[in-house]
């Protein structure tokens, strides 16, 4: 009789566990659901062709697009993408294969310092390494910003990816006669591609929202321009100035931005989930 009752209240208790951290978990849900529906019921009305095609009109025009802030943004991420990702799975690779020793714990210390500086500091160190020395804002250093950023999560995407992969891998590509380097790169990346693949997603995600560093490198250009030794507008620079303009025009477009930019934020970080699953 008394285990009954013991069990009928675990039981109990489990239900309620389980309710509660539904309706908490539901809870915590709202501000994101908001967040997109207030983004969404803005933004969707400046999409249109004119928009995704066309540059900005002068102040005093209606319509324009924001063409050169969408160039200007993948150009930004491809450069970071070039610059961070060899690097970071590089020094993942490293610091999997080498998990004791001095300069493998200063190299994981300087990556989780990297990790915690703010992204406005990233910027006046891209200003000092790049833009003073060339003389001129461009896109080079606001890449360079970008991939500072986004160099600690890929390695640590990394690393911890392959600290997962067990050694009878790489001891079964041993005993066949692999050198090391094939191990490497046709055993051990491969086998953790989905872990890799997913951290620099993710990676991607979290910068390609940054304003402050490119305050200080890209600067922006209402014109376009692909040349990486100039300056260029980004998605990110111009949600910052015109949603704070008083023209109403610019506004809008300031709220399209937005919403292409929560857009490709969300499938980035949903193809990692995929990604991860797989």
């Amino acid at each position: 009789m008394i285990k009954a009752q013991t069990l009928q209240s675990r039981l109990i208790q489990d239900a309620f566990f389980k309710m509660a951290m539904g309706v908490l978990s539901s809870l915590l849900m709202l501000p994101l659901i908001f967040i997109l529906f207030y983004i969404f019921s803005h933004g969707i009305s400046a999409f249109s062709w004119e928009f995704f095609t066309q540059l900005p009109k002068p102040v005093g025009e209606m319509g324009g697009g924001v063409s050169n802030a969408i160039i200007g943004s993948l150009l930004l991420i491809l450069i970071s993408a070039l610059v961070a990702i060899p690097l970071g799975v590089f020094i993942g690779v490293y610091l999997s294969e080498s998990r004791q020793g001095r300069i493998p714990e200063i190299t994981r210390l300087c990556i989780d310092t990297l990790q915690g500086i703010p992204s406005i500091v990233m910027g006046i160190i891209a200003y000092t390494w790049i833009v003073m020395p060339l003389g001129s804002f461009s896109v080079l250093s606001g890449g360079i910003a970008l991939a500072l950023m986004m160099l600690p999560i890929v390695t640590k995407s990394t690393e911890e990816t392959l600290k997962l992969i067990p050694d009878s891998l790489k001891e079964a590509a041993f005993a066949l006669g692999a050198p090391y380097h094939t191990t490497i790169l046709k055993v051990i990346l491969p086998s953790g591609k989905s872990g890799i693949i997913s951290g620099i997603l993710l990676g991607i995600a979290r910068v390609s929202g940054e304003t402050a560093p490119l305050l200080f490198t890209a600067f922006g250009n209402p014109f376009m321009s692909v040349n990486i030794f100039k300056s260029a507008n980004s998605l990110p620079l111009l949600i910052f100035n015109y949603a704070t303009s008083p023209y109403q025009d610019w506004q809008r477009l300031a709220w399209g931005a937005s919403l292409l930019l929560v857009l490709f934020v969300l499938s980035l970080s949903i193809l990692a989930k995929v990604v991860v699953k797989k």
